[in-house]
């Protein structure tokens, strides 16, 4: 039986991967490159190199950049007594989008999920309580999922960082249960910002 090539397979099974592609798409994707422009591959290695090379987390919020700070840290302009508390970088991105929060952000870089053996001490928690007390926030906005490993977290950091005395408000239910802030639209994250509330653990 007459087999596709090694490279072929290769790069099939490393498309295969990425989140949400199966082997069809991810042939789909092999075939398409090879039919096509040759340079098509060359400007995907060229993109793929280029994002290893340059891309890193900041220092201050552990967003993506290609800086040491991101524009967002180190931008004199924004509310540096805010705190948005997001589970990953790209959390980050979205609510920016919107144009509504001018303050800053801290990337958990996950939430608490037993089922994942993801635990507290796998989050960026005490990074978290250091930049509060740092930069005197006076209000901390969680802004995690809301679903149940979202709100585990929200409740978690909620108790963890009580004795610090800070406001704790939680983006309000606009979003569905069990949604994911990367797929709300403008509007209904701008209505989750506006009208978030105080947040107490239970």
């Amino acid at each position: 039986m007459l087999s596709a090539p090694r490279s072929v397979t290769r790069l099939i099974r490393e498309f295969s991967k990425l989140p949400g592609i199966g082997a069809k798409t991810s042939e789909r994707f092999v075939y398409f490159l090879l039919k096509h422009n040759r340079e098509n591959i060359d400007q995907l290695t060229l993109a793929l190199n280029e994002l290893q090379r340059s891309v890193r987390q900041c220092d201050q919020c552990f967003s993506y950049s290609e800086k040491s700070t991101c524009d967002t840290c180190s931008d004199p302009t924004r509310d540096t007594s805010m705190l948005c508390v997001v589970a990953e970088p790209k959390d980050v991105f979205v609510f920016e989008h919107t144009g509504e929060f001018d303050g800053l952000y801290h990337v958990l870089g996950g939430v608490i999920d037993h089922v994942a053996g993801v635990g507290p001490q796998d989050l960026r928690l005490r990074e978290l309580e250091e930049r509060i007390k740092n930069l005197n926030i006076a209000e901390v906005i969680l802004a995690t999922n809301p679903d149940a490993e979202g709100e585990l977290t929200a409740i978690y950091i909620a108790q963890q960082l009580e004795h610090l005395n800070v406001r704790m408000t939680r983006i309000a239910r606009g979003l569905p249960t069990g949604a994911d802030i990367q797929f709300a639209d403008d509007l209904t994250l701008t209505n989750a910002l506006k009208s978030r509330r105080d947040f107490k653990r239970p």
